[in-house]
């Protein structure tokens, strides 16, 4: 039977992969780590919550975990804002929780990667990893950089020999959540919940949702000119309602 360990899973996608998970019968075991306690006599008898705060410096707690077969990392959060009023605090925070963060757990984890065994390993990422996000400038250049660092791991997990890779997951705007004031919603974060365990359990490196809807075009206006289509992100944003 396998083990999964969210980090992040006390609300919102992390909530929804940790739920998904717990209704597989392969699975016995989920385990929450989040800086908030989850009520866990709602869901699964399988699934336990514990506080952890990514910023913290010791991270040995992670010791206890060393038997999982599943890793998913998604805390994570941002601020639609101007740079100009985005605080130091602010700017320190976020990547500590949006890159450092998740770094180091996948560092702590890293040998079970390298292993011939099958580990799976996901990171919630953002597709504002992969471009210009004018209103979003320091989120976006947190999630860049795991982008960057995901990519170049891989490689180097691939020349070790072994058959494990990270599982980058890039989504644009996600329902459901609380990233921006939202309330989870488990009803429309579920569908999204079991396509990223299905792209997990395949092996895949990248999985970014409405990418032929939606992303496959951005991101080529993005490639023809980035200038103009970082105008039309901050068009977009600022039409957006989320933007006061």
């Amino acid at each position: 039977m396998k083990k999964a360990l969210i980090v992040g899973g006390a609300s919102g996608i992390g909530l929804a992969i940790s739920v998904a998970l717990a209704e597989r019968e392969d699975y016995d075991k989920v385990y929450i780590l989040d800086k908030k306690q989850l009520d866990t006599t709602k869901f699964s008898h399988k699934i336990t919550s514990r506080i952890f705060d990514i910023t913290q410096l010791d991270y040995s707690l992670l010791s206890e975990y060393k038997d999982i077969d599943t890793l998913m990392i998604t805390a994570g959060f941002g601020r639609l804002a101007r740079f100009e009023d985005l605080s130091e605090r602010h700017i320190i925070d976020s990547f500590n929780v949006n890159a450092v963060g998740a770094i180091r757990i996948i560092h702590y984890f890293y040998d079970r990667l390298l292993s011939k065994e099958t580990f799976r390993c996901g990171v919630m990422v953002s597709i504002a990893g992969f471009m210009s996000s004018p209103l979003f400038s320091v989120y976006a250049s947190t999630k860049a950089a795991l982008k960057i660092f995901i990519e170049s791991v891989n490689v180097e997990l691939l020349k070790s020999g072994t058959h494990n890779c990270i599982l980058n997951i890039s989504p644009g705007s996600i329902k459901g959540t609380a990233f921006n004031n939202g309330q989870t919603d488990l009803s429309l974060t579920m569908p999204l919940a079991n396509e990223i365990i299905e792209n997990l359990e395949n092996g895949n490196d990248l999985f970014i949702p409405q990418y032929e809807e939606v992303y496959k075009t951005v991101l080529a206006r993005y490639a023809n000119d980035f200038r103009k289509e970082g105008e039309h992100s901050y068009e977009y944003k600022m039409n957006s309602g989320r933007f006061s």
